[in-house]
């Protein structure tokens, strides 16, 4: 029987618009993720990045690239530029399979991104 395909969230921010500052803080988020809900890299389907239109220096999907998800579906998108959302921001969404239920799932918000869903227990 096949396990359900579950999606978890997250962010980060970055400090500068460098791949320097970018690379990092994507490869913490992408582990903190894994690790919180015990997905190992064979229960990865794809993942979604979304960044603010303030960071131009390089693809997040290339930062997961460099930790092993070459092997993996990713894709990038800009974030919509909403009045007053946090900058320089990255989001992202994991599609794994898990038997962790929904509820049970730990979303990841890292840096300045925390604030984002306050609403989520730690």
């Amino acid at each position: 029987m096949q396990r359900p395909l579950r999606a978890i969230r997250g962010a980060t921010t970055v400090d500068h618009d460098t791949p320097a500052d970018i690379y990092p803080r994507v490869q913490e988020l992408l582990s903190a993720i894994l690790e919180r809900n015990g997905v190992h890299h064979d229960d990865l389907v794809s993942v979604f990045f979304t960044a603010t239109s303030d960071l131009v220096s390089c693809f997040p999907a290339a930062a997961a690239r460099e930790i092993g998800f070459g092997d993996i579906p990713l894709i990038c998108a800009t974030e919509i530029n909403v009045a007053g959302a946090t900058p320089q921001c990255i989001r992202v969404m994991v599609q794994a399979y898990s038997e962790t239920s929904r509820a049970d799932i730990h979303h990841i918000y890292l840096h300045g991104a925390r604030g984002l869903r306050d609403d989520l227990p730690e």
